[in-house]
């Protein structure tokens, strides 16, 4: 098992959009191409109120690459990315980092 931890830092005032586009759009899109994700939050205390941190599972790394490259590539997809942001840019930059669990965590 493989959780892949993305962390969407938004430009200023655009959390909103941002969450907005996920409940709407991205979760519908998800579902089509099976990326299944655990959890979504935000930022009660810390450097930042304008980030959205959220986890996917994966069985594999094969899996990942095939189901993200379909989605990412999807014509719908792109198309409403690109109308969510009509209004200016919504995500500065994206820090993503891919984890296996260790031996002792309680997700084995």
């Amino acid at each position: 098992m493989i959780h892949e931890l993305r962390i969407y830092h938004c430009a200023p005032g655009r959390l909103p959009a941002l969450n907005r586009r996920f409940e709407e759009t991205t979760l519908k899109m998800w579902t089509k191409y099976g990326i299944r994700p655990l959890g979504f939050w935000t930022a009660l205390v810390g450097p930042s109120n304008q980030t959205l941190t959220y986890m996917l599972q994966w069985d594999s790394l094969a899996e990942r690459e095939k189901k993200w490259n379909a989605f990412s590539t999807d014509a719908d997809w792109v198309k409403a990315r690109s109308a969510s942001e009509a209004d200016g840019v919504i995500v500065e930059r994206i820090e993503n980092q891919l984890l296996v669990p260790t031996s002792y965590s309680p997700l084995c």
